[in-house]
């Protein structure tokens, strides 16, 4: 499973988001550093889709995607060259595969720390940006080097130093309008801003559901991170709640199912992660796997032997099922479609595996 890291200022609220995400207990205080290793736990991430099918079939058990998630030892300014918690810091990002940034807007005269989010991604940017340079431009010299003996190296050696022209000028890379092979040719260095970004402002809870408090971070990414607004003091408490009163509180306060679930959704999205489903009286199932993959690389998902001797797949989308009632019912009136080994998975299908091994 691939992981998202939580990172933020000392009080943004990012181990509170990841507990109310998880359900895990990682240490919460007004004070920094509460947090000092990293906790990890996996996020459910909710599926409408997935409960209607579980309730056409009855299914005695349910099994939502989930997403691991990261909460990662606060930055604080000079975290690139090991203020604070820094090398700690800076070695959970590298191990993550997307990030979260935690940015604080609201007010609280307990819980020291400014209440700018544009000011907080100024300085989470700042410092992952000047890690990053020192890194490219150490990795930069032994790639020179490397070149003379290796030139398929050549292609790394560019990419490095296109990326150190966007990082001396202080942005990160994911704002940087660098093509797919450069990219990919950073990738083993583990360049911290050259991962995909999500961006949570943290807000007051008289400021839930108000976009325009997040305008200004949203302005300031243009268009490079998605940016959700949540008021994660709210959604903490909600998530301790049983689900009927959850929903109730919720509901009351105007905001629906609330943020979290939009949170671990787009989380999903971030890391470029799609569903396929299975139903049945046993189990309705919700499977991850990469976008653009075939048939039987999603079959290879539930077990490998299913991919090792993949004959076909019946497919139907979710909706239509859910409107036919049953998986007999769609044999029966010819809506099931049979594809082959180069058939390509797209979002909500519902899939039955035809094997032999």
């Amino acid at each position: 499973m691939e992981r998202i890291g939580l990172v933020g200022l000392p009080n943004s609220g990012k181990s509170s988001l990841f507990n109310a995400l998880t359900g895990g207990n990682a240490p919460v205080a007004s004070h920094p550093f509460s947090t000092t290793e990293s906790s990890v736990g996996v996020a459910q991430v909710p599926d409408h889709r997935l409960d209607a099918l579980a309730k056409m079939s009855s299914s005695r058990k349910v099994v939502h995607a989930g997403v691991e998630l990261v909460d990662i030892a606060g930055l604080v300014a000079g975290s690139s060259t090991g203020e604070g918690l820094g090398n700690r810091f800076l070695g959970g990002i590298r191990e993550a595969d997307a990030i979260c940034l935690v940015l604080r807007a609201f007010e609280d005269d307990n819980v020291p720390g400014g209440t700018d989010p544009v000011d907080d991604l100024g300085v989470l940017e700042l410092e992952l940006v000047l890690a990053d340079l020192s890194s490219a431009e150490t990795q930069l010299e032994r790639r020179r080097k490397a070149v003379k003996q290796d030139r398929s190296l050549e292609g790394s050696v560019v990419a490095l130093e296109r990326a150190i022209a966007v990082l001396s000028e202080g942005a990160p890379l994911y704002r940087a309008p660098l093509g797919a092979e450069d990219r990919e040719q950073l990738r083993p260095f583990f360049m911290l801003t050259n991962k995909p970004v999500l961006a949570v402002v943290n807000v007051g809870e008289d400021s839930a559901g108000d976009d325009t408090v997040i305008k200004p971070v949203s302005d300031e990414l243009g268009g490079s991170a998605e940016v959700l607004g949540v008021s994660v003091k709210l959604e903490a408490e909600a998530a301790q709640l049983p689900p009927a009163d959850r929903s109730e509180l919720m509901e009351a306060l105007g905001l629906g199912e609330g943020a979290l679930p939009r949170v671990a959704q787009a989380a999903y999205r971030l890391l470029g992660r799609r569903t396929f489903l299975t139903t049945g009286d046993k189990e309705s199932r919700a499977w991850t796997f990469r976008a653009g993959a075939k048939a039987p690389e999603c079959a290879g998902v539930i077990h490998s032997d299913l991919q090792r001797g993949f004959i076909r797949a019946e497919v139907v989308h979710w909706d239509e099922l859910l409107v036919l009632g049953s998986w007999s019912k769609a044999r029966d009136v010819g809506k099931l479609r049979v594809e082959g080994k180069d058939y390509e998975v797209t979002d909500g299908d519902v899939l039955e595996i035809r094997f032999n091994v």
